[in-house]
Parts: structure tokens; C-alpha cells; sequence
């Protein structure tokens, strides 16, 4: 009698069907991904700035998906610390200046 599969697995494999490009991204030794690392490097060049979710899209190369900038967000988060990355409401994002050092050090790291 065959086993249905855990559900962990059914979820797995139909995230990476979803995947446009189905490649998993490759981690840097800091566990951030290069496109985790794109996205920073827009916001250390843009410190202080806000950024809209149309300009990250387009200068980290995430092809326009808000789902992934939303992910990609949560996991600088994780990384940089709490307040790190602030939302401005209906405009976008922004590295904060106390940030700035540690987000340096995660892209040297990789």
C-alpha cells in the first residue's frame, strides 16, 4: 500500500513547480541568498532613501514578483535585526542609518 506524502514534501515540490525559473537559489556563507544580497545592495546604496517596490524590483532583478520581495525582505530582517529595514507606508522601504555597518558586513561576508 503506498504512503501519500508528508505534507512538508507536497509543499516543497509544488513551490519549486511554481518557480519560474525552477533553480534554487545558492546561499552565501552569511545564509543569505544572491538575490537576498541584490536586494541589500540596493538598500546600502540607497541608504536613508526610500525605495518603491517598482525600483527593487527592478534594480535587485526580481522580476517584478511581489511575493518574493516581501520574502526577501522578511529574510534581511532576520539578518540585519529589528528595525533595520523600515516600511514607509504606500512607498517602500528603507535601510535605516544604524543598519548601514551591519548590512556592510553581511555583503562582505558572502
Amino acid at each position: 500500500m503506498s504512503q501519500m506524502p508528508h505534507i512538508a514534501e507536497t509543499l516543497t515540490l509544488y513551490v519549486f513547480t511554481m518557480n519560474s525559473d525552477a533553480s534554487v537559489p545558492s546561499s552565501s556563507p552569511n545564509g543569505l541568498s544572491e538575490i537576498d544580497l541584490a536586494v541589500l545592495r540596493v538598500l546600502v546604496d540607497r541608504s536613508g532613501k526610500i525605495t518603491s517596490r517598482d525600483d527593487l524590483n527592478k534594480l535587485a532583478g526580481l522580476n517584478g514578483s511581489q511575493r518574493r520581495c516581501e520574502a526577501v525582505l522578511v529574510n534581511l530582517r532576520k539578518a540585519l535585526g529589528d528595525g533595520a529595514i523600515v516600511t514607509i507606508r504606500r512607498r517602500g522601504w528603507m535601510l535605516d542609518n544604524s543598519a548601514a555597518s551591519r548590512a556592510a558586513a553581511l555583503m562582505n561576508s558572502s
